[in-house]
């Protein structure tokens, strides 16, 4: 679909269309791991393809209104490190949303920190990969740090018959939607919480079970906030919202808080006009 001029045409056009339909505000590009030099190019010329529709688009029918354009990237350097960042910025990304999570998981041999902030120095098979890692490193690319919003997850993966980090183990046991991973909202599933300070990260350990989650808590997710804003960066992001909590321990109201609550939230106006979508209610600003 990225290969040539025609296809990424083809997506670009398309994907106006559907903005235009729907009353969308833009859209949002997740291919994560291109997988040599010639595919990272490709993204590049993909993300110039949509820009180029989108402010088409806009010049005739929007009054010059801004499309957003954005996209998911990994936090994992053999994937990072094939992109085209500062091409991609170049290319009119508005905004580059940060996987910072899944740097543990059934693909290793021991039990690790799946979202960890810092990365423990004395206890390398604990964190694998880092968040502040992958910040540095966009930001060393030309990622302008005011694009950058870092992505928390909402769930927890989990190390069966382990004797803790670092550890190996044996099986990932069931989850909430998949083997392995529980959704936050049901997490600690038994056994103590620890927050790890040196690593900027959370998980529940049972002795009895021998199960080991991790996943954020309220105090990760401040911590990673604190982050966000000394470093500048745009904001946080969650996958997904169908896994937090709506009590008191709510991750996305604990982020939402620490980061201002509606006082920092975007109030710039969004387009509401959109006279050539194919549904009535859109086309008549009935929606």
């Amino acid at each position: 679909m990225a290969a040539s001029d025609a296809s990424r045409s083809t997506f670009a056009k398309s994907a106006v269309e559907l903005i235009k339909d729907w009353g969308f505000d833009g859209i949002d590009i997740d291919w994560e791991w291109p997988a040599s030099e010639t595919e990272a190019n490709n993204m590049v010329s993909l993300l110039t393809a949509i820009r180029k529709e989108l402010d088409s688009y806009s010049a005739t029918y929007a009054g010059g209104y801004h499309f957003l354009l954005s996209v998911c990237l990994p936090a994992g350097p053999d994937n990072y490190n094939k992109l085209k960042l500062s091409a991609m910025n170049a290319a009119g990304v508005d905004q580059f949303n940060m996987l910072a999570y899944d740097y543990a998981g059934s693909w290793d041999t021991t039990a690790g920190h799946q979202a960890n902030l810092y990365p423990n120095p004395a206890k390398p098979l604990d964190t694998p990969f880092s968040t502040d890692a992958a910040i540095k490193a966009y930001l060393a690319a030309g990622v302008p740090a005011n694009k950058i919003t870092l992505g928390l997850p909402l769930y927890g993966r989990a190390f069966e018959n382990t004797a803790g980090l670092g550890q190996t183990y044996s099986g990932v046991g069931s989850g909430s939607w998949e083997n392995g991973i529980w959704d936050y909202k049901v997490l600690p599933r038994s056994g103590t919480v620890t927050y790890d300070a040196t690593a900027g990260a959370s998980y529940s350990y049972d002795s009895a079970t021998k199960e080991l989650v991790s996943y954020d808590t309220v105090e990760s997710v401040q911590k990673k906030v604190n982050y966000v804003q000394n470093k500048g960066l745009g904001g946080t992001m969650f996958w997904e919202a169908s896994g937090d909590r709506t009590d008191s321990g709510s991750l996305i109201a604990a982020a939402y808080n620490a980061q201002g609550g509606s006082g920092s939230l975007d109030k710039s106006q969004n387009l509401l006009s959109y006279p050539n979508s194919k549904y009535a209610n859109i086309k008549n600003n009935l929606a």
